[in-house]
């Protein structure tokens, strides 16, 4: 039996994807990171952290409370100092003897209370960072700008008198108006009800590209993650777990932290056969699995799917192959956590109106239509905390 990896095997490239690396690596740097290092009365909160940011681009740096995100976006407004390593803004380090302080980094910062001065209007909270401007030079870029964030009508308003998603577009513009090289998001949706988060969303993904802006922002919401960004920084305990689009980060994780914290994740033991991995939803062919080739024919390996990835159907004695011991009603979607018969417990989404209860004998199935990822046999995360067991 051949020995694992215990990082996850990766399929070659596709020409697609080879392309889309070649065209990300010939822009311009703006941000670079390099073993940044950072402790608190010696306890380490960045270890060995490096990155790097190019033009134009929108990267999130996403991870649970606590794995340093704040602290990495502080060392790069230059509003912390790094223990070692470096950081460099357009290939210029500024940080170690050279350490540039934050009002003089050219880096703008969006914060998470948007921080507006509430004595000022909107058109004057914009002006505020460019009041040293030529006063035609101001009023043409204060207008600009409104008109960007599409605010053009408000501009005399204070803050109390703009609802919560005309505030944020405020501080953006505000953030805008210098012309940083780089734009720094901190939390920015967090204190918008669930209907605003989703919009401004959207419309902040917009202004940021019309303006060509390369911007790093830091969230612990996934969705927020995943629908805002170019590329996706995944961070735990100080470190990046993996750098990659939201599509490569969700459907092929490098980790099984990043796995489970970017959704519902179950683990299924798989024994590798001639031809397909032995799983208890079935035999699954070797080209619906990430990288797998007959080198590994004799493993045991865990693969990953989603509540999306598995069907379950309600199914007599004979037929079945699990049982349903979880089921959360979602309004649109109903999720369940079913066991089965090797032991494993999946997660299934389905359509509210499908009719499957609990405790009800279910036949299982895989219903993917992208490769799934798959680790070396270990220690496994059940879908939505489904009991573990022990191998």
């Amino acid at each position: 039996m051949i020995a694992v990896s215990s990082e996850l095997r990766q399929a070659p490239s596709t020409d697609q994807e080879v392309a889309d690396e070649a065209t990300v690596s010939t822009r311009r740097s703006v941000l670079e990171l390099d073993d940044l290092r950072k402790s608190y009365n010696g306890t380490p909160v960045i270890r060995d952290l490096s990155l790097t940011v190019h033009d134009g681009e929108l990267l999130t740096l996403l991870g649970p409370s606590g794995c340093g995100k704040t602290t990495t976006l502080r060392l790069i407004a230059g509003l912390e100092r790094p223990d070692s390593g470096t950081v460099r803004l357009d290939e210029a380090s500024v940080t170690g003897g050279n350490f540039v302080p934050a009002e003089h980094r050219d880096v703008g910062v969006v914060f998470q209370e948007f921080a507006l001065f509430p004595h000022l209007s909107a058109r004057e909270n914009i002006a505020f960072g460019i009041n040293e401007w030529p006063e035609d030079e101001r009023r043409a870029r204060v207008e600009e700008l409104l008109e960007l964030v599409g605010l053009s009508e408000h501009g005399e308003k204070s803050p109390d008198e703009l609802s919560g998603g005309q505030q944020q577009r405020v501080a953006l513009a505000r953030s805008l108006a210098p012309e940083p090289q780089l734009l720094l998001l901190d939390e920015p949706f967090s204190n918008l009800d669930v209907d605003l988060r989703v919009e401004m969303r959207e419309e902040v993904r917009e202004i940021l590209k019309e303006a060509g802006v390369t911007a790093v922002s830091v969230t612990h919401d996934q969705e927020e993650a995943m629908s805002i960004s170019d590329r996706v920084a995944v961070m735990s305990d100080g470190s990046i777990e993996q750098i990659g689009t939201p599509e490569e980060v969700f459907q092929q994780p490098e980790s099984r932290f990043v796995a489970g914290f970017l959704g519902h994740a179950s683990f299924v033991a798989g024994h590798v056969k001639p031809d397909c991995v032995e799983t208890g939803i079935g035999c699954i062919p070797f080209d619906q699995i990430n990288g797998l080739t007959d080198a590994y024919v004799g493993s045991e390996i865990d693969l990953m799917v989603r509540p999306d990835d598995v069907r379950a159907r309600p199914a007599g004695p004979e037929e079945a192959n699990g049982e349903v011991v979880h089921r959360r009603y979602l309004g649109p979607t109903v999720l369940y956590r079913v066991e089965i018969d090797s032991g494993d417990v999946v997660g299934c989404m389905h359509n509210h109106a499908d009719k499957v209860s609990l405790d009800d004998p279910v036949f299982a199935s895989l219903d993917a239509d992208h490769e799934l990822a798959w680790f070396p046999r270990g220690e496994r995360k059940m879908a939505d905390g489904g009991r573990e067991r022990d191998d």
